[in-house]
């Protein structure tokens, strides 16, 4: 099956299938990736968008030897509609503070790539968001500077300018406090220098 075959072909780069509607299917790092990346040409090369590179090379040459057509979330513009796609899964939900939630990663999500394939997939089965049955919904309150809301737009500028503070270290060294609290994030490991890495692309 070709959903068993793409699982066994991205799982040594620590990539895992995240989801998938019937045409395409959704590939985003796993627990080990960060040991895989940082032993990568493109993590040592000193080149921008070290990230976009090694998934465009990993994920484009597995495209071409199962004929499908990749797509990733740095092309464009026009930028394909991920969140779309992500949604069409099943397995992502907006969570309460209008980021996306992954049933396994929690708001932890990175998704690398994906893969549209010829031939159609299976329905994937109806699912809950984990935020159903999360009772006391600790991402809400964990934001320092309330940047996050499922109700208002993201507050870049307040985020940014806290991560610029001696306050926001935190945030840098450890990853996004809103992320960190989700207790799905929690169960989902992600080495701390993988967050900094992330935090500090982020903040340019």
């Amino acid at each position: 099956m070709i959903l068993q075959q793409i699982e066994r072909a991205v799982t040594p780069h620590g990539l895992m299938i995240m989801g998938h509607d019937q045409a395409r299917v959704l590939i985003g790092t796993d627990a080990g990736w960060w040991e895989v990346f940082t032993a990568s040409p493109e993590y040592h090369d000193q080149a921008r968008d070290p990230v976009d590179r090694w998934s465009k090379r990993i994920l484009g040459a597995l495209a071409v030897r199962i004929g499908a057509a990749a797509a990733f979330p740095s092309d464009g513009p026009p930028y394909a509609p991920f969140i779309a796609w992500a949604l069409a899964t099943g397995r992502f939900w907006q969570s309460p503070t209008g980021m996306m939630i992954h049933d396994t990663a929690g708001l932890m999500i990175s998704i690398r790539g994906a893969l549209t394939l010829a031939d159609p997939l299976p329905v994937p089965p109806a699912a809950q968001s984990p935020c159903a049955a999360c009772p006391d919904r600790p991402c809400v309150s964990a934001c320092p500077v309330g940047a996050l809301s499922a109700t208002a737009r993201y507050d870049v500028p307040a985020c940014k300018a806290y991560l610029d503070a001696a306050d926001g270290r935190d945030c840098m060294n450890g990853g996004c406090q809103v992320r960190r609290a989700c207790p799905v994030t929690q169960r989902f490991a992600r080495p701390k220098a993988q967050s900094a890495f992330h935090m500090k692309a982020f903040v340019g």
